[in-house]
């Protein structure tokens, strides 16, 4: 019976309530955001009078998580950081020799003198000068020094490794200490760089580890990746070392265990430190500006238990001597220690400015990086490009919308309304759960809204058609849309587990924008199979209970394709199957005479883009450049029709030099200044720099997410129907992606990351097609065991031709918004998205159900499979 028990409906409406609720906070975006600020700076010890007004702006009980907005829509600065873990290797061992010299000192009865070698390494080269017979003996001594390794991977091993060698010891980190520090260390650094950050108070910052050693830096609001390379500052280790002397000069020979820096403030002084440090920046536990005795800008600042102990025993053993206070390599201060100084308190004094303190003190109070810094890929997007997005964007998101509700609804009439109804709530679900997990919202994330605007309807295209088919044969309209909704649910539930598989490979694969798309994707088939299949269905039982229909469905509709065809889809197999195969030949003799057109993403370089009211001279861009010594540098005019007469757009990609940088800051902003110098009026809507580094790992990670994804695919298909079809599915995949990598070789078009979200979402697309074909050949096998393989797919194929061309349609109308209206930047990944519908329909139809009459298929599910594999002579023998 068609019906819905009283606890199912409370609970479906209730989700739906919840989803919605979570969601309306982004209908008041700038209110809530106003709220939100006002709650943080109160969190943060702000009077909460100063801010009422700005609070009240949102009734405190109501939901206020929104979406953030990705850089892209905002504007912001974007860094790729590698932790350079190797260099605390260096200054680990290096902070052993005070405990390693002590211990051996007070051996020297037995082992004689000892002196430290200087090594290229990190390790520790003791040699002992009178006794080297000893080295074993002094080896077991060093041994004691060893410390379990603090980490569960390291349980049980030591931290350090101690050997000798020709008479010598060496001491040298243990792997396990080594793997430990890493982790450390790329922990710490994520910390420091997050409290730095918060300290200036920026909205919404994305900060996250990336892989074993990266950091990924997202801060909206900031003008430049230079500023927010200030804001981060690269290592910042502040340490207090013991004075040797003077030296004349930096490259004077210091000694082992000492090192040469220079003085700040005056120069041409440098200093001779012992390296191992007294205290470091780790164990200060705050510093404010503040003013010395002469009334000069200074630093004041205090230590933790345990470096105010190591600070005053140094200082009440060595009064009168001098100490160094380091930043950054360089003597800030060095000062003569006048007395004891107990508590762990004490001020840094130099030739600050006030602003110059304050920014000391945050950087001091925030911690010392533990190592450098080494950034692999930078990007800024001006505030005006992201505005523009955002505008581009929810233009073509409403018309896309529109379009997709109009046709809906001259297709299937009073159904249509209901599907209308369910995609405005999955909509708003949507944004609800994006709301809920705090996802950011990017450029391609609104493509990814979009598409599953477009998509969302194919859950309800199955069902409808479905029970179109069933009115034929069932008693009643109530068994026809019983039937309808039971018989639709297996192909539902294939078609989207196989785009989620897509999209949960791009997620684990892809980076920035391309995870935000992979978020709105997989979050769209979560709430598309919720919406069509319980709140549609829902909605459609509530409607029938109280109109009681003898007929649904069945009045004159819009219709793309006849309800019954007979099309014999076989009849010139070798005709399509050739075309594919020319086409494919076409594709690889492009790819291979002249390549893709790569964008920074796999090349390497920066991309500029340009804005101003004056009408763009690429020869006169060029020139202003020629001077620069850029090498190969490309201008192209960017012409889109949503630009106004004052938007001239330009893009400008300098190519990356061998074994070098992408682009250095200095060389960015000498570029800057030359084009300004020709055209005053110039703006720089976004900056864009990858290094060759991660270039080259973004085009391997991409070619293995294509991989894993037809792999997955591969084995989801043969798990769920048989190993025949999981390889007509996968030819068919092979084919859409090689001809789409043909078209963008062909056309030159720029291949990038986004291309590659695009190229995975073919993947998906084509596979939701192709598996809504397989899902009826199965059901058909079982009932026509007789009838001949070939009759049993044409049937197939024509009694899902109508669901497999209106799911393409409304698709198309979704995207051709998007390419006319989403505004250029995604204008490539839309194109490609178009493309790949029109070839994942073909090949769905023509190529993966062609290779499956090849190979044959099990007739009966129950016995051994002995017929499949057959080709077409004997087929169905």
């Amino acid at each position: 019976m068609l019906q819905i028990d009283l606890w199912k409906r409370i609970c479906i409406w209730g989700l739906v309530a919840l989803g919605l609720l979570l969601a309306l906070p982004n209908g008041f975006y700038g209110r809530v955001e106003t709220h939100n600020d006002a709650a943080k700076a109160i969190e943060q010890g702000v009077d909460p009078a100063q801010v009422q007004d700005a609070l009240d702006s949102w009734p405190s009980w109501m939901p206020n998580g929104l979406v953030n907005l990705g850089l892209d829509l905002r504007g912001g600065a974007h860094l790729l950081a590698e932790v350079k873990v190797s260099d605390v290797y260096q200054s680990r061992i290096e902070g052993m020799w005070p405990a390693v010299r002590d211990l051996l000192r007070d051996q020297r009865d037995e082992i004689g003198t000892i002196r430290l070698e200087p090594t290229e390494g990190p390790e520790l080269v003791v040699r002992l000068n009178e006794r080297p017979e000893q080295a074993a003996r002094a080896a077991e001594l060093v041994r004691s020094l060893a410390t379990p390794v603090a980490s569960l991977t390291g349980a049980g091993a030591s931290d350090i490794e101690v050997t000798t060698r020709d008479g010598r010891i060496v001491v040298r980190l243990s792997e396990a200490e080594m793997r430990a520090t890493d982790e450390r260390t790329v922990r710490q650094s994520l910390e420091i760089i997050r409290r730095r950050i918060d300290e200036v108070g920026t909205r919404e910052p994305t900060i996250q580890r990336q892989g074993t050693d990266r950091i990924l830096i997202q801060v909206p609001g900031i003008a430049s990746t230079a500023e927010l390379k200030e804001m981060i500052g690269t290592t910042a280790q502040l340490t207090f070392q013991p004075v040797i002397g003077r030296a004349s000069s930096a490259d004077e020979s210091a000694g082992p265990g000492n090192e040469v820096l220079p003085d700040l403030n005056e120069k041409g002084v440098f200093y001779v430190l012992e390296r191992a440090p007294v205290v470091t920046g780790d164990e200060l536990v705050d510093a404010q500006p503040d003013f010395d005795q002469n009334g000069r800008p200074a630093v004041s600042f205090r230590f933790n238990p345990t470096g105010a102990r190591a600070f005053g025993d140094y200082t009440a053993a060595n009064i009168g001597s001098p100490f160094a206070i380091v930043l950054d390599n360089e003597v800030i201060s060095a000062p003569t220690i006048q007395s004891h100084i107990p508590g762990g308190s004490g001020i840094i004094t130099g030739r600050f400015s006030v602003e110059e303190s304050t920014n000391l003190a945050v950087l001091l109070r925030a911690g010392a990086l533990p190592a450098g810094l080494e950034f692999l890929e930078e990007r800024t997007i001006g505030p005006e490009l992201g505005a523009d997005s955002i505008e581009a964007g929810k233009i073509a998101s409403i018309v896309a919308f529109g379009l997709v509700l109009i046709f809906m609804f001259a297709s299937y009439g009073l159904f249509g309304l209901f599907a209308n109804i369910a995609l405005i709530i999955n909509v708003g679900l949507m944004f609800g759960l994006l709301s809920l997990v705090g996802a950011t919202l990017t450029l391609p994330g609104i493509a990814g809204i979009v598409l599953t605007i477009g998509m969302a309807v194919d859950a309800n295209v199955l069902i409808f058609e479905r029970i179109r088919e069933e009115m034929k044969t069932a008693k009643g309209a109530a068994r026809a849309i019983e039937l309808g909704y039971e018989k639709a649910l297996s192909a539902i539930v294939d078609a989207n587990i196989t785009t989620l598989i897509t999209a949960i490979i791009l997620f684990a694969m892809g980076s920035g924008p391309v995870r935000g798309f992979a978020i709105t994707l997989g979050l769209g088939i979560l709430t598309s199979v919720f919406t069509a299949i319980f709140v549609t269905r829902l909605i459609t039982v509530m409607w029938f209970e109280r109109k009681r229909p003898k007929t649904v469905l069945q009045g004159r509709y819009l219709k793309l394709v006849k309800q019954e065809t007979s099309v014999n889809f076989f009849r010139r197999w070798k005709l399509s199957l050739g075309v594919s195969a020319v086409l494919i030949v076409l594709a690889c003799v492009s790819f291979f005479a002249q390549g893709l057109n790569f964008g920074i993403d796999f090349r390497g370089g920066t991309t500029i883009r340009t804005q101003s009211e004056q009408s763009v001279d690429i020869g006169q861009y060029r020139a202003a450049m020629s001077d620069l010594g850029l090498g190969d540098i490309s201008i192209t005019e960017v012409f889109d029709p949503t630009f106004g007469p004052d938007e001239n757009v330009s893009m400008i990609r300098i190519q990356a030099q061998d074994d070098a940088e992408a682009v250095t800051p200095e060389t960015i902003a000498a570029v800057e200044a030359a084009l300004q110098s020709e055209v005053p009026d110039v703006s720089f809507t976004s900056v864009e720099s990858v290094g060759p580094k991660v270039s080259g790992e973004l085009i391997q990670t991409a070619a293995i997410a294509v991989l894993l994804a037809i792999g997955a695919v591969l084995i989801y298909i043969w798990l769920r129907f048989e190993w025949q079809f999981a390889v007509g599915a996968v030819v068919a995949l092979v084919h859409d992606v090689v001809l789409t990598i043909g078209v963008f070789s062909e056309l030159q078009l720029q291949f990038d990351l986004a291309t590659i979200a695009a190229l995975l979402t073919i993947v998906g697309y084509s596979l939701n097609d192709t598996v809504i074909v397989f899902d009826r050949v199965r059901e058909n096998l079982r009932k026509y065991k007789t009838k001949p393989l070939r009759e049993v797919l044409n049937l197939s194929i024509n009694e899902t031709l109508s669901r497999t061309i209106m799911t393409s349609f409304t698709t198309m109308l979704a995207l051709l918004a998007l390419y006319f209206l989403g505004g250029d930047v995604i204008r490539g990944f839309v194109f490609a998205m178009m493309w790949g519908i029109v070839v994942g329909t073909y090949s769905s139809i023509f190529v993966a159900a062609t290779f499956l009459l090849w190979l044959g298929v099990k007739r009966d599910w129950s016995k051994p499979d002995a017929n499949s594999g057959t080709q077409f002579a004997n087929v169905d023998a």
